[in-house]
């Protein structure tokens, strides 16, 4: 069916316009972030093909501009919008999450960042950075990769600390096979990480390693001296 033949009080645009964004489907919310369809397709087409081919809207967050502007129908200006649309949602989330939030319970940490996990296929690893009442100033994606001493740079991580004037760190990272288990590399690197927070006066509260569903706490397992 062609837009025109949608009776008008049911076009995206005029829906939530009249009954607000959350009557609208996750298509129909894509059709209005794409603005126009293709040759012989339009936007309320092209948003439902989009969701066929990336499956899950989480999916989205794991997309790059090369990636999107494969799927058929999807070029240049398009891609641009969805990118523009999913960033723009995670800085939304992460101001709501962060703001005047205390973090001193691993699980609240975890509920606080699984987000910033979603559809990543790769290693990351992340910092938060808490004031003296373990309250969030800030988190940052610091390291993509394998994490080795070689790869993660100490400096990096308690140069934000400075930065924000931080006195906890909490870190977080991944593993790409969905375990949570700590490995031995990972217990290094965190006990090395434990001694450079006393040198600097900024010391690493807990370590998380997190999947989709669960999550491993150095400090739950008294693995943090």
């Amino acid at each position: 069916m062609k837009i025109k033949e949608i009776p008008k009080s049911e076009r995206p645009r005029e829906k939530l316009i009249k009954k607000g964004a959350k009557s609208l489907s996750s298509s129909e919310l894509l059709a209005i972030i794409l603005g126009e369809g293709v040759r012989n397709v339009n936007a309320n087409e092209l948003a439902f093909e989009l969701l066929k081919e990336v499956r899950s809207m989480k999916n989205f967050v794991s997309l790059d501009y090369q990636e999107l502007t494969k799927i058929k129908g999807i070029g240049p200006v398009k891609a641009t919008k969805i990118l523009a649309m999913v960033e723009l949602g995670k800085r939304i989330f992460l101001e709501e999450e962060k703001e005047h939030i205390k973090l001193d319970k691993s699980k609240d940490i975890y509920n606080f960042c699984k987000s910033f996990f979603y559809g990543i296929k790769q290693e990351c690893f992340y910092c938060i950075y808490l004031d003296s009442k373990k309250k969030v100033l800030n988190s940052k994606l610091l390291f993509k990769g394998t994490m080795t001493k070689s790869n993660v740079h100490p400096r990096e991580i308690f140069k934000e600390a400075y930065k924000v004037n931080a006195s906890y760190i909490i870190c977080v990272h991944n593993h790409p096979s969905g375990s949570v288990d700590p490995s031995f590399k990972d217990i290094e690197f965190t006990n090395y990480l434990i001694e450079l927070g006393r040198i600097h006066g900024v010391l690493i509260y807990d370590h998380l390693i997190v999947s989709e569903a669960k999550y491993y706490s150095f400090l739950e397992n008294s693995l943090l001296d």
